[in-house]
């Protein structure tokens, strides 16, 4: 399926800004099942790009002038649906059996994870990010960025990117090593106000495989990845630091369309089922 992707990230402030650096991991890679067409990123400063240990692709973004608003715009088209050859580590597996802030344990997920058996297929991932959602239906705005996986579940709902957490944390405790994805979801109204987020659990005989915690499904042509990492913080969209600028007011829109609707209503009902 070609899907057309816009990202737009609006930064607005109440004082001018002396300086300000944005992280972004807003380009996608050929992989796992995609092929990147063609990409842009379109923003009022200087753009350096780099790769980080993940593989990620990333720039960075510098405005050393006084400024009140910084508009950053990531597009192009991307076609999926392809084959996933195995996809192996780019780091040693070991990493991504380690514990972070965010996907931190504690006693109710030790227990959760001991009511589980180690996952050996992608029906077993699957099995896991039910459970998962029954103990933690979706919630619209019900958690922030910086919610970790045991608030998370101690709470009870929650959105993609707990799930995610939640998910990673298992896999982990169980031996399994896993990292978290961000990326896009083509819906049928195209329009997202945020990306989305899912997981990678590693099973020996495949690889990394993926899984649509949220949704409970495999991925399909309606997903395109961005980024890797251990955790959101390592594979968040975008990230910064500044000085000055007073308070800061944040807005971020994401369209996704495709240019096969008739394959998209087939990918639609297939991440129903």
């Amino acid at each position: 399926m070609q899907l057309t992707i816009e990202h737009t990230t609006h930064y607005q402030y109440s004082e001018p800004l002396l300086y300000s650096i944005q992280q972004l991991r807003l380009t996608p890679q050929d992989g796992f099942g995609q092929k990147v067409k063609h990409w842009t990123i379109l923003v009022n400063g200087q753009l350096f790009q780099y790769q980080d240990a993940h593989g990620n692709v990333m720039h960075q973004v510098v405005v050393d002038s006084n400024h009140q608003e910084l508009k950053i715009v990531a597009k192009g088209e991307v076609e999926t649906g392809f084959a996933h050859d195995r996809q192996d580590s780019e780091l040693p597996l070991q990493v991504y059996l380690r514990h972070t802030r965010l996907t931190d344990t504690s006693q109710q997920l030790v227990q959760f994870a001991q009511s589980l058996q180690a996952p050996k297929n992608l029906q077993d991932l699957l099995a896991i990010s039910r459970r998962i959602i029954q103990q933690v239906p979706y919630q619209k705005g019900s958690t922030e960025v910086y919610t970790t996986a045991s608030e998370a579940l101690a709470t009870g709902k929650g959105v993609c990117q707990d799930h995610a957490h939640i998910f990673i944390s298992l896999c982990r405790l169980l031996d399994v090593p896993a990292r978290y994805v961000s990326g896009y979801l083509y819906t049928q109204d195209g329009h997202l106000l945020e990306s989305h987020a899912w997981a990678d659990a590693w099973i020996e005989q495949l690889g990394w495989v993926s899984v649509d915690v949220s949704n409970c499904s495999h991925i399909n042509g309606s997903h395109v990845r961005l980024a890797t990492g251990l955790d959101y913080h390592d594979a968040c969209p975008v990230s910064g630091i500044r000085v000055g600028g007073g308070d800061e007011q944040m807005q971020a829109q994401v369209h996704v369309n495709s240019l096969n609707p008739g394959l998209a209503a087939q990918m639609a009902q297939s991440q129903q089922q």
